[in-house]
Formats: C-alpha cells, structure tokens, sequence
C-alpha cells in the first residue's frame, strides 16, 4: 500500500496547487529563520521578509484544512508569538494549546541559561475537531482504583530524546524531529486513512510515521537530495520509532495484588507501547526491578497478544480512532 506522496519543490508554489478542504491534519516544521544550512539554501530573510513568508503558507494551509482540521507549527522564540498572532488574528483560527517539547542535550551555553525545549502551537480549524486522547495517554504514575489506568493526559510539555548521530535512524539534515513527538500528534488528530500535509519535509519524519499508522501522507521539499534520503527512509525495515516519552516505560507503583498487576502488566504494551517494540525491553528491566523477575516473565505473555493484534484489521475503537498496524515499509 503506497500511502505516502513525496514532492520536490517550493512549498509556496506546491501547496497552491492542493484542493482547499482537502487536509484533515498539518504538521509543519518550517525553517525558523535562523541561517540553518539545507544543503541547496539557506533560512536566513530579513524580518519582515520572514513575516510575509509566513503568513503566506499559512494562509494556504489554512485554505487546505478541512473543517474539523488541525494544525501542529514548530517554531523557535524569535517568531512564535508572531505566528501566534498570524493564526490567532489574522486566520481566525482557534487556539488549543501551546506545546512545550523538551529535550535534555543540545547546545551549551557559558553566559545565560542553554536552550532546551521548541515550541509547537496547536490551532484547529473550527470547534469541531477531531482528539483522540486515548491514543495518546501516558501510564499513571501510581495505581488507584478511582484513577483511569488507561493512562492520563501528557499535558503540554512533552519530553523526547533528540535523535542522535548515533541512532540508527540518524539521517543527514540539520533539524530532524523524533519519530514519537510526530507519532502523538498524528495519532491525537488524524484518524486511519486521513490526509495528513507536511508543507517543508525536510529527513522525512511525518512521512514515515504516517506509512507506519496507515496515514495519507502527502510531504513537500524543495531539496532534492531530501527527497532521495526520505525515499531510502520509506524502503527501509521497521523496528520501532526512534524515540519514545520516557513516562511510556514507567511501571504505576503500589500494583500490590497480583491479579490486578497481572491484568495491568498485559495491557501496558498494548496501550503505550505499539510501535515502540524497542522500548519493550527496558519496560520489562523496570517491571523486574519493581515488583519481581516473576512478573516480568508473565509480561511477556503480550508478545503474543502484539502479534495477533498485528495480524488483524483496522478497526474502529470506542473512541472513534482507528487503529493501525502496518504496512512497514513503501514499495
């Protein structure tokens, strides 16, 4: 199943080109104005230059969504208040959060705090939109009977690892996002089988994520070599997003029955570790480290359980999401 159309070219000029009401979902991450380096151009405009570049892809993505469409913005600090108030004011867009995506390494400073977290702002479209939460909870951090153990709200700060040179999924480009923070948006706002726009594609993050929950995904980049590595990208074997929140892992303390525990253990994986088989290892270091080898062992019942729930179809859950399990990879 080809689900993933990949266009070289100038986002301006493209997303013209794309039929209004079309997109059920955004995830855009465009250059911040910051002098990065992409191989054949640089972000470096003037000031108002940015603005007006802004304001004009924001406008066609505007004109692309559907009614019940969202669109996630990355930014940095220099321009997200303008964008803010472009997708506020001008677009007449409705404001749900502002996303705080925190990571731990980056760039040192020796005079003044160093950096650590971007911005993402959330807009829908209209008051009717789609949000998936059970998606996208977190595990409790303890077990109480009166708590919802299917997991809690992220909130708005969200931690995950930057990926590093020395992931296996490391591509070459200066600003690639991890393939969990992309996961969480997508699977909050976009059900199986939507139209899901990123305007500047840049290592092909979104596209991948997409291919792997049976997303429509249509992605622009200007950088022909980006393209060629997305493609390689999209051919590749899938083991696992590259990055997970670290809360995913977390064991709830005070699981002291051990039918209550047993049943819990059994879900886990299945609730907030699909497509993260490589995080399922330290999940059951911390389940031993907890509560007892023994334990452990009869987690691994969920093995099979993943496996007969790949195997199966989509299907509508009582949320109203779909849930996807493949393909792996693009033909």
């Amino acid at each position: 199943m080809n689900n993933v159309e990949i266009i070289t070219g100038d986002a301006l000029f493209e997303m013209r080109k794309i039929e209004a009401g079309s997109v059920d979902l955004i995830v855009a991450d465009p250059p911040y104005n910051l002098g990065k380096d992409y191989g054949n151009n640089h972000d470096i405009q003037g000031f108002d230059d940015y603005l007006l570049f802004s304001i004009d892809w924001l406008r066609h993505a505007h004109r692309m969504l559907k009614p019940s469409g969202t669109i996630y913005v990355f930014m940095g600090f220099k321009f997200i208040s303008y964008l803010y108030n472009i997708l506020d004011r001008e677009l007449q867009m409705f404001f749900n959060s502002w996303i705080v995506w925190h990571y731990t390494q980056g760039i040192g400073k020796t005079k003044g705090f160093s950096p650590r977290h971007d911005d993402v702002l959330m807009f829908t479209k209209s008051k009717e939109f789609k949000f998936h939460l059970d998606d996208v909870r977190v595990p409790q951090k303890y077990f109480r009977e009166r708590n919802n153990m299917r997991g809690a709200n992220p909130g708005d700060v969200w931690e995950f690892s930057h990926v590093h040179y020395c992931n296996g999924n490391r591509q070459d480009h200066p600003t690639q996002k991890p393939e969990g923070l992309i996961e969480r948006m997508i699977l909050a706002s976009s059900d199986v089988g939507d139209v899901v726009l990123d305007p500047f594609s840049g290592s092909g993050t979104t596209l991948r994520v997409c291919q792997q929950l049976g997303r429509k995904a249509i992605g622009i980049e200007i950088n022909p070599d980006y393209v060629s590595m997305t493609r390689n990208r999209l051919a590749a074997d899938f083991a696992g997003f590259d990055s997970v929140d670290p809360r995913m892992e977390r064991v709830p303390f005070d699981l002291r029955r051990a039918d209550v525990r047993r049943e819990y253990l059994q879900n886990h994986k299945h609730w907030f570790l699909r497509h993260h088989e490589n995080a399922i290892t330290k999940f059951e270091e911390s389940v031993a480290s907890q509560y007892g080898q023994a334990d452990t062992e009869q987690s691994e019942q969920l093995i099979m359980l993943e496996e007969f729930v790949k195997r199966k179809p989509k299907s509508a859950d009582a949320s109203g999401s779909s849930q996807y399990a493949g393909p792996t990879r693009i033909k």
